[in-house]
């Protein structure tokens, strides 16, 4: 036996490769069964199969807004298998690095796998090249990683993130969208991704206002999931009872910032309030053009 390899078959001779920025390449050459979906075999061959993967728990519904010196995107907490309600407190947005976060929506065990390697991948990507990537080269590596993705997407295993960041270039904040492929797509002003989507962008357009206040974001994202769980099943709206709120964060020009559970609640209590009076939500001003 050499010093570069063992019993385990594992290649160790790739700890003495040239430097190779991507942590995912790495994985593949020293041990690529510590791979997401490395160990995972034909899925889709049968009913059964597909049963199985139409019943794993799903994540929605994710919302994001561009504002005055950044971007705020916030997450509902439900996931649902099938027509049950799975998880009650299911946490979907992350902290990518720190002027990044992404959140998820689609096949929850997987996604949760793709945030984490991700992370590592931004992480070992800066140790190795004594830099971090440009927020466009993070938007364009994690649509890398959906394209790998590929082949158990179209099995049914779809992982659909949305990703957000502060550009230290333009000092703004910046959303990226992606498709089953890759993307990435920007998006500009706000977008949604996950079942109640199409809900939350309607109400986005009443409640988005160019260079909003951070906190005026974060309201407007929180109005705009309660209007999404009011018509989406699998969307969960605030939990008074159990104190489940959305998860909110905010990254500006001082980072990535998660709001505290105390500070959701504010902003969630604030959405209940409103809508004893107004169950809609508040009206949008209406702007005649001369």
């Amino acid at each position: 036996m050499d010093g570069f390899s063992s019993g385990t078959g594992r290649d160790h001779a790739a700890f003495m490769a040239a430097r190779i920025p991507s942590f995912t390449h790495f994985l593949s050459s020293y041990d690529p069964s510590m791979l997401p979906l490395a160990n995972l075999g034909p899925v889709g061959g049968s009913r059964a199969a597909a049963d199985v993967i139409k019943n794993l728990p799903h994540a929605t519904t994710i919302v994001a807004v561009a504002c005055d010196g950044g971007v705020v995107m916030a997450g509902d907490r439900r996931a649902t298998a099938g027509n049950m309600i799975s998880k009650r407190d299911v946490e979907k947005v992350f902290r990518a690095d720190e002027y990044s976060a992404i959140a998820i929506a689609g096949t929850l065990a997987m996604a949760l796998d793709l945030v984490r390697l991700y992370g590592v991948e931004l992480e070992h990507y800066e140790k190795m090249e004594g830099r971090s990537l440009s927020l466009q080269g993070k938007a364009n590596r994690l649509g890398k990683m959906i394209r790998d993705n590929l082949m158990a997407a179209m099995q049914g295993l779809a992982v659909i993130p949305l990703f957000v960041g502060y550009d230290e270039e333009t000092r703004t904040g910046r959303i990226f969208s992606y498709d089953v492929a890759g993307g990435p797509y920007e998006e500009h002003r706000f977008h949604s991704i996950g079942s109640g989507s199409v809900f939350a962008k309607s109400a986005l357009k009443k409640y988005y206002s160019d260079d909003m206040p951070v906190a005026d974001a974060a309201l407007a994202c929180v109005q705009a999931l309660y209007d999404a769980a009011d018509d989406d099943s699998a969307t969960g709206g605030p939990d008074l009872t159990r104190q489940i709120f959305p998860v909110i964060v905010t990254v500006t020009e001082d980072g990535f910032n998660e709001l505290s559970q105390s500070a959701s609640a504010e902003y969630a209590q604030q959405v209940v309030d409103g809508r004893m009076t107004l169950p809609d939500g508040p009206s949008a001003p209406l702007r005649l053009v001369s």
